[in-house]
């Protein structure tokens, strides 16, 4: 499964979070959610053309009206993996958790931006939205998931890396990234105060990287040039993005190295030989 390929789903751009540095912007305000006959035949196109495994992602992929039966699709198409990209509140409910298991997702990538309530519920714009996510990661832990999270760096979360690293390893994530924001959507609305210096935030991710790697951890940064990663090289996710075949609004990308605009999706390879 080391060289599988992928296809990234983008089921629509409603989410109940409302991030500042969201880089799908306004999206969500004139895009309707794809149909389950849409999204059903691009599964089938991308599995008929060799990627065999799925990203669910959006905006808020498990808001979507058919999300639990559009994961049983791509389980029964023959998808190996199935990976939502999500926000991980709706995970905060148990029930769900267990559903989402059961239909088929095999893999979960949530996001937190903060080592605590105050910091990421600024970042997502929602009051409890921290408090969710972190208890949606515990209960796909204790359903035996395998979790890898997404943090996005900004001016206002950098020096909580260290931090939210030690979060991670306390709640048992399996695999942690730092993407550096991308100035697009509403982080370019935003940019005056939200994009911090590469050169500043350098240390504290060294210091993220340090502790996961110590817990045995799988740790990755995205974004950050390598000039600034000196001596951690082998963590930069770009080295290893599988072929990606994108199937965003109203467009399909066929080859998704350089396009490379999301964040949090690349399960490490020496992760899958280890845990698949």
């Amino acid at each position: 499964m080391n060289n599988m390929e992928r296809v990234d789903i983008k089921v629509g751009f409603y989410c109940n979070n409302h991030c500042v540095f969201c880089v799908q912007g306004r999206k969500r305000e004139f895009l309707p959610a794809k149909s389950k006959k849409e999204i059903e035949k691009s599964l089938k196109e991308a599995y008929n053309k060799g990627k065999h495994e799925v990203v669910f992602t959006g905006g808020e992929p498990t808001l979507h009206p058919n999300f639990l039966e559009l994961v049983r699709i791509a389980k029964n198409i023959g998808f190996q993996e199935i990976q939502i990209q999500s926000n991980g509140r709706m995970f905060a409910y148990p029930d769900f958790c267990q559903k989402t298991v059961e239909a088929g997702a095999t893999l979960f990538s949530p996001a937190l931006h903060g080592s605590d309530p105050e910091t990421h519920d600024f970042l997502t714009e929602i009051p409890g939205s921290f408090l969710q996510t972190t208890q949606g990661i515990r209960n796909l832990k204790a359903l035996g998931q395998y979790v890898m999270t997404n943090s996005v760096i900004t001016e206002k979360n950098y020096k909580q890396i260290p931090k939210l690293a030690q979060l991670f390893v306390d709640l048992g994530v399996d695999q942690f990234q730092f993407a550096f924001v991308h100035i697009l959507g509403s982080a370019d609305e935003n940019k005056g105060w939200l994009v911090p210096r590469k050169s500043e935030i350098a240390p504290y991710v060294k210091k993220g990287l340090d502790i996961g790697i110590k817990a045995g951890k799988k740790v990755t940064t995205e974004a950050i040039p390598y000039c600034f990663l000196e001596g951690y090289e082998e963590y930069i996710a770009e080295k290893i993005i599988p072929k990606t075949r994108i199937y965003d609004a109203n467009f399909v990308v066929e080859e998704y190295g350089d396009y490379r605009k999301d964040y949090g999706k690349i399960k490490s390879k020496s992760a899958k030989s280890a845990n698949m």
